[in-house]
């Protein structure tokens, strides 16, 4: 069985990469076999907390204020209906929850005090809860982890090199010190990227390698597929196509072989057959649910009927058990 690496080389990745197809999604597949089910793929649900008006100029982001993408504005929602829409997930088949809000970065503030009680809502009803907030403090970590979140999610978008074309609004090092953050509050950690931002190969590389090589790797490492939202800078973006999603998924799943690698944003637009290659070259997670934030999704039906066609099974909640801190509070409450 393959060791986890902290020390990819971009030459090494390059390879990888750029190995021929078949054999690449057949290298891809027998690491996945070797670390995990891969018949099992973790479904989870994705809804905003809070849209649009944020301070970003994220160029793919249709929440960013300054972009005229025809979102609306709508405040923090009620806890009960956060709490509804948990128990919809739950019932589709999902077993992890992530709330995103659209902010630049957590303020310690009311409504900062209303996401704690939402993380401890939706983990009394046993599904992993996952925040994206935008940057977070330590101290602020810490809070998310004594309501119970079990993960964070925060991407890299792309490679540091490719980060300013794209976000001007905040730097690189501000993404990494969030994760950084996130570790020392022993939450587990979700990041990964998007591809279709007009970012080179290269860029994807070092992406890939930036998260390979982390001290620990993420848990949960999304490929998203960029979404063109019109009104955007990038709404003329073509569509990416599926050889280099399942490119990215497979020397993702390479490179971090015990991480859960996730089908993410774009998946709307691919057939059954594009996504059971994405899910043979190591892809065990999924969004479900009728949006993801504020872009099309498909429903937890549709999802239902290909998991049966292509034999696939649900992953339960807590499948590695829950983050280390979660456990210190069972063993000395």
């Amino acid at each position: 069985m393959q060791g986890l690496r902290h020390d990819w080389t971009k030459e090494e990745i390059a390879e990888i990469y750029h190995k021929p197809f078949l054999d690449l999604v057949f290298e891809a597949a027998s690491v996945h076999r070797q670390n995990k089910d891969y018949s099992e793929v973790q479904i989870s649900s994705l809804i905003s907390i809070k849209t649009g008006g944020c301070a970003e100029d994220c160029s793919y982001c249709p929440q960013a204020a300054r972009y005229n993408t025809g979102v609306d504005v709508h405040a923090l929602m009620k806890l009960t209906d956060v709490v509804t829409a948990a128990v919809k997930a739950k019932e589709g088949g999902a077993s992890r929850l992530c709330m995103g809000a659209a902010w630049r970065e957590v303020r310690d503030n009311r409504d900062f005090d209303r996401v704690i009680e939402m993380v401890k809502a939706v983990n009394d009803m046993d599904m992993e809860v996952c925040c994206t907030l935008g940057m977070l403090t330590e101290s602020q970590a810490q809070r998310l982890a004594d309501a119970g979140l079990y993960a964070y999610n925060h991407n890299l978008d792309t490679s540091e090199e490719d980060y300013k074309r794209i976000i001007s609004t905040r730097t690189y090092d501000d993404r990494l010190n969030t994760i950084k953050n996130v570790r020392k509050a022993k939450l587990t950690v979700c990041s990964g990227g998007i591809i279709g931002l007009g970012e080179t190969t290269e860029d994807r590389i070092a992406m890939l390698q930036t998260l390979a090589n982390m001290e620990k790797h993420p848990e949960s490492v999304p490929v998203n597929a960029l979404v063109p939202v019109k009104g955007t800078p990038l709404e003329d973006q073509p569509r990416v196509p599926i050889w280099d999603m399942v490119r990215m998924i497979a020397t993702a799943r390479i490179v971090m072989p015990k991480s859960v690698v996730r089908l993410s944003a774009g998946r709307n637009e691919m057939s059954i057959l594009e996504q059971a290659f994405c899910f043979m070259a190591g892809a065990n997670s999924i969004f479900a649910g009728d949006k993801l934030l504020t872009t099309p999704n498909p429903a937890f039906n549709e999802d239902m009927a290909m998991f049966e066609l292509l034999g696939l099974k649900t992953r339960e909640a807590f499948k590695n058990g829950r983050p280390d801190n979660t456990q210190k509070k069972e063993v000395f409450a």
